[in-house]
């Protein structure tokens, strides 16, 4: 049993771990939110396969301005991962509607890319500076990170535990715990498109490995619902193919 794994279990046991207060502090809440995910399970986790539908929406309107009834995310996580706001591991995404890709994004480790061919590095860090972040709770019990309770939140009905989460770069991350089930229900961090929320919601309990999912996942720009992506099967450890981070052979480098 690894020693994260054994913290999250004592601080479920004893609430007042990690406080001389008896209350409890940032490190011991991203504790118990990493036993309620799964445990060992969740956060050594190697590949993660989600295969869903999105809506997406405009900065005006109220109606969705497009809709992918495929949406394909295969993830490799990076064990040593310390920046909480920048590509790790490898990564893909595939949007696609009546089997034509709308839109496609890959990391293979050192370059990014998409439809069009592969994106300079500036663009690239700017791009997943935008849209990273979730991962980075895994890493919260290493050396480097700091966890620190901030003023209690809300999502909907539900009562959030609110901890910001420092990385070793210096990297922010507003992460909301659910009092009750301690299931990670929002996290929020400010990107260069402005300030960035997530909301999860519709949690399913995986067996072998255990696993907790957020089916919907809704995504905000300053205050303004961005698309939200309904998934409907998950695989956790399934072998990738390595072709799927690869950049296509026709997709010509930047000049």
């Amino acid at each position: 049993m690894s020693m994260r794994y054994l913290f999250a279990l004592l601080v479920l046991c004893f609430p007042a771990i990690g406080s001389n207060s008896g209350e409890l502090d940032g490190p011991a809440i991203l504790a118990r939110a990493t036993a309620a995910a799964g445990g060992v399970h969740w956060a050594d986790a190697k590949s993660l396969i989600l295969e869903g539908r999105a809506e997406y929406w405009g900065t005006e309107g109220s109606a969705p301005k497009s809709r992918s009834d495929s949406y394909m995310m295969y993830r490799e996580f990076d064990p040593s991962r310390t920046l909480a706001h920048g590509a790790d591991g490898k990564i893909r995404i595939i949007s696609s509607n009546n089997g034509n890709v709308i839109w496609t994004v890959g990391f293979d480790g050192e370059t990014t890319w998409n439809e069009k061919g592969v994106i300079p590095k500036a663009e690239a860090d700017i791009f997943w500076a935008n849209n990273m972040g979730f991962g980075i709770i895994r890493q919260a019990d290493k050396p480097g990170f700091k966890a620190e309770r901030v003023a209690d939140g809300a999502q909907g009905r539900h009562g959030l535990y609110l901890v910001r989460l420092t990385d070793p770069k210096g990297g922010v991350t507003l992460f909301g715990i659910d009092r009750q089930s301690y299931a990670i229900r929002t996290m929020a961090f400010m990107t260069p498109r402005g300030w960035h929320e997530r909301h999860y919601d519709d949690f399913v309990r995986l067996k072998n490995p255990d696993w907790l999912q957020a089916r919907t996942v809704t995504l905000f720009y300053n205050g303004v619902k961005a698309n939200t992506v309904y998934w409907r099967t998950v695989k956790v450890n399934a072998a990738i193919a390595p072709d799927i981070f690869k950049v296509p052979a026709e997709l010509s480098a930047p000049e």
